[in-house]
């Protein structure tokens, strides 16, 4: 999720049948959200104020999603190492 600027935006919808709300597309890609993010919602005065959270949890799954599929590299003995494993991936994806 990337933030932007704080601007008011006034946009209506409309409560769905099972209280779903949907986020309107500008609103939505300007936030950066994608679908499985969380939001907090919380109830100030007659306001309804939902804010974009980052989990642990989703960032651990994509964590362990990439170890599955071996988007991994190390472990490595230094850092001198490190750095050259990720120089020659970079020259890999460039050619």
């Amino acid at each position: 999720m990337r933030t932007q600027a704080k601007s008011a935006q006034r946009i209506a919808v409309k409560i769905g049948v099972s209280r779903q709300v949907a986020i309107p597309k500008r609103i939505h890609d300007q936030l950066g959200l994608v679908p499985g993010d969380y939001l907090q919602v919380e109830l100030k005065g007659d306001k309804v104020i939902m804010t974009p959270q980052a989990m642990i949890e989703k960032r651990l799954a994509q964590g362990l999603d990439d170890i599955k599929k071996g988007r991994v590299r190390g472990p490595f003995e230094s850092a001198a190492e490190m750095a050259s494993s990720l120089r020659k991936s970079s020259k890999t994806r460039s050619s």
